[in-house]
Formats: C-alpha cells, sequence, structure tokens
C-alpha cells in the first residue's frame, strides 16, 4: 500500500502550562495568535490562522515539564528581517531570550526565546518552508 499524502504538515501542538493567563498574553498580546475557542477554564485553543495550538491547565501540584518531553516550538517567518524585528519585539517586551538571532548554514535565520511557562519558542525564517508556502 502507498503511503497517503501528509496534507497539511503537522500545525498543531499542545502544551500543558502552569500558568494559563500569562502564556495566553505571550501567545495572544505579543505573537498575535487568536483566540479559536475556551470550552472551559481550563483548555485555550489558539490560532494564527494556518495552524493550531492548544493549552492545557496543568493540575495543581503538577510539573507541565514532566508531562510533556518537548525540545521546542517554532513560528515561521516570511523573511530573515522578521526574524530580527521579533527578537527586537519580544526583548522590548521583557521576553526571556535564549540567544540573539543568527544565520544558520543552510540560510534559515532564527532565535530562540521562552514562553512563561518555560517552553522554548523558536522564531524561524527557513527558505524551503516559504517557497513551498509561495508554491
Amino acid at each position: 500500500m502507498n503511503r497517503p499524502d501528509i496534507g497539511y504538515g503537522m500545525r498543531h501542538v499542545a502544551l500543558y502550562v502552569r500558568d494559563m493567563a500569562a502564556c495566553e498574553r505571550f501567545y495572544v498580546e505579543l505573537l498575535g495568535m487568536q483566540v479559536e475557542w475556551r470550552p472551559d477554564p481550563d483548555n485555550l485553543y489558539l490560532s494564527s490562522g494556518s495552524d493550531n495550538l492548544a493549552l492545557h491547565q496543568a493540575a495543581a501540584g503538577e510539573r507541565p515539564e514532566a508531562l510533556q518531553r518537548l525540545d521546542h516550538i517554532g513560528f515561521f517567518m516570511r523573511s530573515a528581517d522578521d526574524v530580527d524585528a521579533w527578537y527586537g519585539f519580544l526583548q522590548g517586551e521583557g521576553v526571556r531570550m535564549r540567544n540573539a538571532p543568527r544565520t544558520h548554514r543552510d540560510g534559515a535565520r532564527s532565535f530562540y526565546c521562552f514562553d512563561p511557562g518555560g517552553t522554548v519558542v523558536q522564531i524561524i525564517y527557513h527558505p524551503p518552508v516559504v517557497a513551498a508556502e509561495q508554491g
């Protein structure tokens, strides 16, 4: 049997968070995602149009980092200059940075920062993805 087409690719991530309000502010007010659905106070679904991020409140006393084994999540930019603009904006908002923007050997440019729950977030321009999106 032939492998089916992957469709639109991986466009959904779900995270356990300790502080729902702080994470909502980070993803909505700072990154510009929209609230898609809030079924109850412990669950929030966000979107930037072509993706979906679910935030789930970790139970009291539970450490979200013990529940998920995730290196990082990433947001793709349309240009390398956009990466630098986001770095300046987020740094100005007091977001904790892991590193400054850098250009990689493959032509990608990115930096990493932390959301309020400690999840590593990458802001990245990656030429093959941009080419596919413009397709």
